[in-house]
């Protein structure tokens, strides 16, 4: 049935919302399809609007399921949320899930350059494949300055040796402009702490060079930042996040209306937190779950009540 990407803490998503027949929801990362599919039929009256800006994920609404009038999908990213709901009429919801992982799909099929394992697969890593976007794994390897590649090494992948691995890069790009994931691993895997940690480090790196292709973190904070606009008294913001920089960021603006440690405060100096902690502990999968879909690991979920104002 998960072919293209098993739901993560699906039960606990679906929970995490508080359904309602005739609610308006957004399932703001529709990738298979998975979360959608539970939802709609909860939904009697309701609307289930989906975004997603990979075309690969647009033929999964082929299924029948989602030839239901309650359903919609808008092929772009979920950064643009506000303005593609206002295009359909809709100034307010009822909830908004989004699971920031990669798919299982995205990660087999090699052309993507987003797997490990793709050796002769170019350095790509975008999201939206169609897009004209000029950046790309490749391009930041080529062209960003030693400082900036340390520096995103660092933030986003939490690499130890990042002031090297730079280095080794510029070096290495000197000789030869990087094309494949195979050049890459061939110049990092020296810095893993130990032969038994490579695959690890790969996927740090990987993941940091992701972030920044996708602009990852400035699109999650506006998702976030337009959520707390979006969702009605009492709505529900349900976010899954697999890495600490993602979650750390949903949980600080759940918490205190901001990104960082401190709180958001108005042009007058009022606290402004839009939203309710529902759940104080991080939710993660059960070990039921983990045993049926290891991958599932680093997931953490955290649920967000908008406060009435």
């Amino acid at each position: 049935m998960y072919d293209y990407h098993e739901p993560v803490l699906l039960a606990e998503s679906l929970e995490g919302l508080a359904l309602k027949k005739d609610g308006i929801y957004v399932d703001a990362t529709f990738g298979g399809g998975g979360h959608s599919r539970a939802i709609l039929p909860f939904l009697d009256g309701g609307t289930l609007l989906a975004f997603d800006q990979d075309p690969d994920a647009e033929a999964n609404t082929r299924d029948a399921v989602f030839r239901s009038e309650a359903f919609s999908f808008i092929p772009a990213n979920f950064r643009y949320l506000k303005r593609y709901l206002r295009l359909e009429g809709v100034t307010q919801v009822d909830g908004i899930l989004a699971d920031l992982g990669v798919s299982w799909h995205q990660f087999k099929t090699p052309q993507r350059g987003f797997s490990i394992h793709a050796n002769e697969a170019k350095l790509d890593m975008r999201m939206d494949k169609n897009s004209d976007q000029s950046t790309t794994a490749r391009s930041i390897l080529n062209t960003y300055y030693e400082d900036d590649l340390a520096q995103l090494f660092e933030q986003y992948g939490e690499l130890p040796k990042s002031r090297r691995l730079a280095q080794a890069i510029v070096r290495e790009r000197r000789l030869r402009p990087f094309k494949t994931i195979e050049q890459l691993k061939i110049i990092a895997e020296p810095f893993a702490a130990n032969p038994a940690q490579v695959n690890k480090y790969f996927a740090q790196l990987f993941q940091a060079l992701r972030i920044e292709v996708n602009e990852e973190i400035a699109a999650l904070q506006e998702l976030l930042t337009q959520a707390s606009e979006l969702l009605s008294p009492e709505g529900r913001l349900v976010i899954i996040a697999y890495h600490s920089l993602e979650d750390r960021i949903v949980k600080n603006y759940i918490k205190r209306g901001a990104f960082d440690d401190g709180d958001h405060r108005d042009m007058y100096g009022n606290s402004y937190k839009p939203f309710r902690a529902v759940n104080k502990k991080v939710i993660t999968p059960s070990n039921e779950e983990l045993k049926r879909n290891p991958k599932s690991s680093s997931a953490k979920l955290r649920i967000g009540e908008r406060i009435k104002e």
